[in-house]
């Protein structure tokens, strides 16, 4: 499903996201989404989510 979309996005379900500082590299870290932190319908890059970890970053995928 994708990122952009935040109807696609809920709490408690499982997903990978780009950190700020990983935005060069691409790399991914799977976790599962505690808040959904942006207010818009969508975004470009993807909705930025805290994961249960404490993790803050955009959402790339859901699984």
């Amino acid at each position: 499903m994708n990122g952009t979309i935040r109807d696609n996005i809920k709490q408690g379900v499982r997903v990978r996201v780009v950190q700020k500082q990983d935005q060069r590299s691409g790399k991914l870290t799977e976790g599962v989404v505690q808040r959904i932190l942006t207010n818009a319908s969508s975004h470009p890059h993807g909705i930025k989510v805290m994961l249960e970890s404490g993790i803050v970053g955009r959402v790339k995928e859901v699984l």
